[in-house]
C-alpha cells in the first residue's frame, strides 16, 4: 500500500531534513537567496531580493509538498532545501524536486546525502514506484546530478514551464523505479562514504 510522506524529520550522517518553517526563511535566504543559485533556473531563475521576498512567495507554493530545510548533521547550519511533492496514491508515483543548496556545498556529500534520505522516506517508508526528478534543459549542472544519482533520462518536456523573467523552460524528466531502488541506494552510499 503506498502512502503520503508524512513530514517527519529524515536524519542521517552527513544531512538533517526538517520540514520547512516560516522561521527558516531567514537563514536559508542567506544561503541560497542569491544569483549564482538561481542561474540554472532555480525558483523560476531570478533569486529574491530579500528574506521576506523568498518567505511571501514560498509558502503558498511550499504548502502544496513536502518542503525540507536541509541542515548538516555537524553543526545544525541550513544550507539549502529539498521537496517530495506532486504525489499521486492511486498510480504510485511522487516529485523529488524542488532542490537548491548554497555555493559552498556544491560538489559535496551533501546532495547524494539529501536525495538517499528523500528517495529512501519515498519507497520505503512510503512504498512508492516511480519517482521522478525534473530540471531546466539549460541546467547543465542539476541534469549532471541527477543523472549521477543514477536516474534515467526519459525526455525533454518542450516549453513546459513559465519562468519568472518571462522565457519558457524545456524541462528534462528523469526517474527512478522502485525495482532500481536497491541500486541507486548502493551508488548513494558509496558516494556518501568516500
Amino acid at each position: 500500500m503506498t502512502v503520503a510522506p508524512d513530514g517527519r524529520s529524515l536524519v542521517g550522517d552527513v544531512v538533517r531534513l526538517d520540514r520547512l518553517q516560516d522561521s527558516d526563511y531567514d537563514e536559508l535566504y542567506a544561503a541560497i537567496g542569491n544569483d549564482e543559485v538561481y542561474a540554472g533556473g532555480f525558483g523560476g531563475g531570478v533569486a529574491p531580493r530579500s528574506a521576506a521576498e523568498m518567505r511571501e512567495s514560498w509558502i503558498p507554493a511550499t504548502a502544496k509538498r513536502f518542503a525540507y530545510g536541509v541542515r548538516l548533521v555537524a553543526d545544525g547550519t541550513l544550507i539549502g532545501t529539498s521537496s517530495l511533492g506532486d504525489v499521486d496514491l492511486a498510480n504510485e508515483r511522487i516529485h523529488l524536486g524542488w532542490t537548491g543548496y548554497a555555493p559552498a556545498v556544491w560538489g559535496t556529500a551533501v546532495n547524494p546525502a539529501t536525495k538517499l534520505l528523500l528517495m529512501q522516506h519515498a519507497f520505503e517508508d512510503c512504498g512508492f514506484g516511480r519517482l521522478k526528478i525534473q530540471t531546466g534543459l539549460k541546467n547543465t549542472r542539476s541534469q549532471a546530478a541527477i543523472a549521477k544519482l543514477g536516474a534515467t533520462r526519459e525526455g525533454v518536456l518542450r516549453r513546459h514551464m513559465a519562468q519568472a523573467d518571462g522565457s519558457w523552460r524545456d524541462t528534462v524528466v528523469f526517474s527512478i523505479l522502485a525495482d532500481e531502488w536497491p541500486e541507486v541506494r548502493k551508488r548513494l552510499e558509496e558516494r556518501i562514504n568516500r
